[in-house]
């Protein structure tokens, strides 16, 4: 593909600077699934000190999701083009500064506008963050830091519910967000540590791709938050459904005429789609915040608004689903190092997730903490053992020069999925009397992750090509790294 003059690249000093990228990189990934997932134990606070409830408050969570998912795509590729150090640094000042709104907003409407520039400053984080360890690290290394990124995540998960519960019940819920703006601040502190990282050439920024995705992706999540509360057929829905559809078909098309004339390089090359490889990846890790999102999410309510426990409790209950997601990373990676097919993990993960859904069906009011860990440790470890593995091996399928935007790609499908599950999970709670409506669910989102478990076994199944046709297609075995990118074989 054709491509504008080429603009080389200049080097930090230092290097790749492999420790503290991983350090940084490592705390950031920390930090945003805590924030999340501790966010969700404050919502009951939250809504009786701001006096909101329903929609208004439930964007306190989803519209910190909308707004990372509709930028991480863009974020990567931009990342690629004028340095992923640069657009970690903008995001995680972003992030901070949206967090540090947060804990002093006096009404929901700041504190929703507050949220959403924080996931604004996450998408950066998140996207940049995977392909700086991408661009530095190979090979079996590459794995270990992915699995340690997995680790580092599900610590964060593990540690949100109790952390923020801890805080919410001695200190408030404002200060689960200044502890978060703490760390938000050294991140962006830790980011000047770091070598620069982009790709070698720098070709006309797609901004109509740009333009079109992020407007597109937003409208079509904000159709979806609007038909669960003003009904499908409402104006309301089928308005920003209608110019969703128009904008992401105008996507493709804009993305299509830029690879084809070669005058600049597209946010996201459509060629990716064809390798059924990489789509399995994705399909995976779609399936997995699918699989574990709602629970995650509105477990704690439940537990605290039927069972009347405390926040503090209920985040401690949930470290029965998201321990295993600390520790079962490393055996994922280790297994995958020692000849273990990637893609049977992530079916043995798929079905886990299935089973332990199928399996909370048992919830009840009352229910105690025992009988709930079954289920959620099934969930967990689903979630545990591949968490760690997706990333990379999508990642061996791009050329270094696309790792931006194969890891905003990747960070799209999560966050999208994670705010179509939140919204699609909590209306579907709404629709009947409460347990039978989480029984409904879970036997629902227990079906769709088998249906998922094996449309990725058929994908990551499919027999390679040969050399020529997967050159043809774009998606062949990526090239040696150029001499510009900063790569390191340095194990962790």
């Amino acid at each position: 593909m054709a491509t504008e003059p080429q603009v080389r690249t200049a080097r930090e000093p230092g290097g790749s600077r492999p420790a503290p990228t991983l350090l940084v990189v490592l705390l950031g990934m920390f930090t945003l699934p805590m924030a999340m997932s501790g966010t969700t134990v404050a919502l009951p606070r939250i809504g009786a000190a701001l006096d909101a409830s329903g929609a208004a408050l439930q964007w306190v969570v989803v519209g910190y999701f909308l707004a990372a998912s509709s930028c991480m795509l863009v974020a990567g590729s931009l990342g690629d083009l004028y340095g992923r150090r640069r657009i970690l640094t903008a995001g995680a000042a972003l992030y901070t500064a949206g967090t540090l709104a947060s804990a002093g907003a006096q009404h929901i409407l700041l504190l929703d506008a507050a949220r959403i520039l924080s996931g604004l400053g996450a998408a950066g984080v998140m996207a940049s963050g995977g392909s700086l360890l991408a661009a530095t690290f190979t090979g079996p290394a590459r794995t270990r830091v992915f699995a340690s990124l997995g680790t580092t995540a599900g610590l964060g998960l593990a540690l949100g519910p109790t952390f923020s519960g801890w805080l919410v019940d001695a200190l408030g819920w404002r200060a689960t967000f200044l502890s978060y703006a703490v760390v938000g601040a050294v991140i962006l502190t830790g980011t000047r540590l770091l070598g620069e990282s982009r790709a070698e050439v720098r070709p006309r920024v797609d901004r109509a791709g740009a333009a079109t995705f992020i407007a597109g992706l937003a409208l079509a999540l904000f159709a979806v938050t609007q038909g669960s509360k003003a009904g499908w057929t409402s104006p309301w829905t089928l308005l920003p459904a209608t110019a969703a559809a128009a904008l992401l078909i105008a996507f493709v098309r804009v993305e299509q005429g830029l690879a084809r004339s070669g005058r600049g390089r597209p946010i996201l090359d459509l060629r990716l789609a064809r390798n059924p490889a990489f789509a399995g990846w994705a399909v995976g890790s779609l399936a997995l915040g699918a699989g574990t999102t709602g629970v995650l999410t509105f477990l704690p309510t439940y537990l605290q608004g039927v069972n009347g426990t405390t926040a503090r409790a209920a985040g401690l209950t949930l470290l029965l689903m998201t321990a295993p997601v600390l520790a079962l990373p490393p055996l994922g990676a280790r297994l995958v190092n020692r000849g273990v097919r990637a893609r049977h993990l992530l079916l043995l993960s798929l079905l886990l997730i299935a089973a332990g859904n199928a399996w909370l069906t048992t919830l009840h009011p009352g229910i105690p903490v025992p009988a709930l860990a079954g289920p959620l440790l099934t969930i967990g470890a689903g979630q545990g053992l591949s968490i760690g593995i997706i990333d990379a091996q999508a990642m061996s399928l791009v050329a270094p020069s696309e790792v931006g935007m194969a890891s905003g790609f990747l960070n799209t499908i999560r966050g999208a999925t994670g705010a179509l599950t939140l919204t699609v999970f909590g209306a579907l709670l709404l629709t009947a009397e409460l347990t039978r409506a989480w029984h409904t669910t879970l036997w629902a989102v227990a079906a769709l992750m088998t249906t998922m478990a094996l449309t990725t076994h058929l994908l990551l199944s499919r027999p390679a090509v040969g050399r020529r046709s997967a050159r043809r297609n774009g998606w062949a075995q990526p090239p040696a790294q150029s001499t510009t990118e900063a790569t390191s074989t340095t194990t962790p």
